[in-house]
Order: structure tokens, then C-alpha cells, then sequence
């Protein structure tokens, strides 16, 4: 079967973006499809100041979610990046692959350090070298495909390219796996400012809807978001990013390959579409947001979950990663 990977980072409460850009199309096409393995990368957490107490809490709400949102253990795999030693360990291999110039290409490298300087914080290596260990993540698991949104195809380059290096120096030890992504909502924007990303490590505030806001927070949201000058909707994401954006989650929420464009020609007014598209999250996020009361209920579920998730993924790449050690000439431990 093919083989899928991705992770999701425990820097903030998940969102409607991660839900509908990421997440549901885990639950409802890759994991049926594909052997599945899904991680909270709780690692790259660590690549700025943080407080460990929150990092911990938000590693498990994310594993949580994910089953919440209804990633299936008979069907997928899902654990915890720091539960398996093999990412860190190839890691180090994969820094030994790459170059200073292309960590500091990294579109995401620029953009963060920029702020943290800005804040007058200090820039960790590790923010530098982190799609390294992104690529770490991947390689590890013979992994074909990568589903990623817009801001990380960057960094499934970068493992391309590390990938055929590494093999070429060192003779075949990875799979070079491609980046996919999904055609509709691949991108949800700040309801605030639809020019930027609805990111869950921003600060707090009206422009996110968290998945487990209540009912009347996200519809409060939904109507107080930003649109354009102008009263036709139109969908024109160049011109009119904010209508755009809403037609986009409405599309998504609907699902069956519902289009934006065709969407538009719905409604007259932006209070019409506005009530539609809070009615749509609301419905989208409720089952998510009962039956992650549910798992909170019953830790032990979870812990069992993660536990024998880890040791599956330890299972496939410790040989990945043995592998690895020995074609770049390091001795076998005795």
C-alpha cells in the first residue's frame, strides 16, 4: 500500500484551518486509503520559547482531537513524535545531508526568525535546522506521500532533495516521497485578516475559530469577519480575499465537491452567507467537540492508543534508520 505521513505540532489549540485543511481528509480519505501514520510532531514545539506544562497539555489535546475528528487505530497509525527515538537519531544524519544555504532559503526560517528579533528574542538553532528534522519525519517511514498545505511543500522539497543526495552518496536507504494537498479550503485564513493564515500559534483572538469553541463563540466570529468594499459576492480571491475565504469554508463544510465560484452566485448579501457559513462550522465541529468530551472521560483510552501507535512506528523505521547509520559508515552497536 501506499504510505502516507504527516504531523501536526502541539504550538497552539487546533483550528478550523487545521480541520479542514488537514485533518478531515485524514479521517475521510488517507487513512482508508493509504497506510497512515499521523504524529503530534512535539518536537518542533521546541523551536521557540515555550512553557513545557503547556506543550505537554497541548500534545495531548491534539492526539485527542485527532481521534476526536475520527482517525481510527485499526486503520491508522497516531502517536507521539518524541516517543519514537529514530526521528531525533536521523535527524543528525539528515544535518549532516544538508546545507546552511538551503536551511536559510527556508521561506518559514525567515519569516519566523524576522518576528522572534522583532519581539527582541534570541533565534534558536533549532528553528534553522527544523525542516531537517521535518524531513527526518518523513524519510524515516519509507513514506510516498506527504499530505501538506501550501506554507510546507517547501519543506517536502527539501526532503526530495535530501533524500536523492543521501542516496546518491550513500547508495539507495530512502524512498523520495511527493507532497499532496487538497483542491478545496487547503488554506483557511484569519477570519480578521484573510491575508493571513489561521494559525494556531497566533494569539488568541476573533479572527480564529478554535475546535472546541463553543456553538455561539464561532458563530460570533463568523459574522464579525472581515469582507470587502462592496455588496455583490462575488468569489475573487485576488481582489475579494475575504468573501473568498468564506465561500471557501462554506464549500468545505458543505463537502460532495461544492464550489466556491458556483456558491457565490447563491446570495445577495453578505449577511445571507455569513449565517450560512456559521451554521456550516458549528455542524462541521459539534461531533468533533462531543466525542472529544468522551476521550477526555477515559485517559487510559488514549494512553493506549499512543502507546501502541509508537511502538508500530518504532517497529517501521528503527530498520529505516539502522540502515541509514550503517551506509553513511558508522559502526553497528555490539
Amino acid at each position: 500500500m501506499t504510505r502516507i505521513f504527516s504531523g501536526i505540532k502541539p504550538s497552539g489549540h487546533l483550528t478550523l484551518g487545521n480541520h479542514l485543511g488537514a485533518v478531515r481528509r485524514w479521517v475521510e480519505v488517507d487513512q482508508h486509503r493509504a497506510d497512515a501514520l499521523f504524529c503530534v510532531v512535539d518536537l518542533h514545539a521546541l523551536t521557540v520559547e515555550h512553557d513545557p506544562a503547556r506543550v505537554r497539555r497541548l500534545s495531548r489535546q491534539a492526539a485527542t482531537l485527532l481521534l476526536a475528528a475520527g482517525l481510527d487505530p485499526e486503520r491508522c497509525t497516531l502517536f507521539v513524535q518524541s516517543h519514537v527515538d529514530e526521528h531525533a537519531r536521523l535527524s543528525y544524519l539528515l544535518e549532516c545531508t544538508a546545507t546552511d544555504g538551503e536551511m536559510r532559503r527556508m521561506i518559514q526560517y525567515k519569516e519566523k526568525a524576522a518576528r522572534e528579533r522583532e519581539r527582541g528574542g534570541s533565534v534558536r538553532l533549532s528553528l534553522l535546522t527544523y525542516p531537517v528534522l521535518m524531513a527526518a519525519d518523513i524519510l524515516a517511514y519509507e513514506t510516498d506521500e506527504v499530505p501538506v498545505g501550501e506554507d510546507q511543500t517547501q519543506h517536502v522539497e527539501l526532503t526530495r532533495d535530501l533524500a536523492v543526495r543521501f542516496n546518491q552518496r550513500y547508495g539507495h536507504t530512502f524512498t523520495v516521497p511527493r507532497a499532496t494537498a487538497p483542491a478545496v479550503a487547503a488554506r483557511v485564513m484569519n477570519l480578521q485578516d484573510p491575508t493571513a493564515k489561521m494559525g494556531k500559534s497566533d494569539d488568541a483572538g476573533p479572527g480564529i475559530v478554535y475546535l472546541l469553541d463553543e456553538a455561539d463563540v464561532v458563530r460570533k466570529k463568523v459574522m464579525r469577519a472581515v469582507t470587502d468594499s462592496g455588496q455583490d459576492v462575488v468569489y475573487d480571491p485576488q481582489e475579494r480575499p475575504g468573501l473568498a475565504n468564506l465561500l471557501e469554508v462554506l464549500a468545505a463544510c458543505r463537502g460532495g465537491g461544492a464550489d466556491p465560484q458556483v456558491l457565490a452566485g447563491e446570495y445577495s448579501s453578505y449577511g445571507a452567507l455569513k449565517s450560512d457559513v456559521a451554521d456550516a462550522v458549528v455542524e462541521a465541529l459539534r461531533p468533533v467537540r462531543k466525542r472529544h468530551a468522551e476521550l477526555v472521560a477515559d485517559p487510559a483510552y488514549v494512553d493506549g492508543v499512543l502507546r501502541d501507535g509508537a511502538a508500530r512506528a518504532r517497529a517501521l523505521a528503527r530498520p529505516v534508520v539502522d540502515r541509514a547509520y550503517g551506509a553513511v559508515g558508522l559502526l553497528p552497536a555490539v
